[in-house]
């Protein structure tokens, strides 16, 4: 299993993360507020820069207004 940020399973995390934020129309700035972190910190993650782990990712769907089990169902989707 390839563990790398550049995995295109992790890559398809990546675009979903941001295809949630704009369907809450949500913008970088106000997720990394909600997260109390700089938005260059939602920048790098959507771009794959940063590899999130599990607790961040559900801090992440929390701010995007959806709970892990869902995001997770969705990328199941996404495949």
């Amino acid at each position: 299993m390839d563990k790398s940020i550049y995995s295109a399973e992790y890559q398809r995390l990546c675009a979903l993360l941001r295809e949630l934020r704009l369907e809450a129309g949500l913008t970088q700035v106000q997720i990394a507020e909600r997260l109390d972190e700089p938005q260059s910190f939602v920048s790098k993650y959507e771009a794959g820069e940063r590899r999130l782990d599990v607790v961040e990712l559900h801090h992440v769907a929390t701010a995007i207004g959806i709970t892990l089990a869902a995001l997770v169902e969705r990328l199941d989707l996404a495949r």
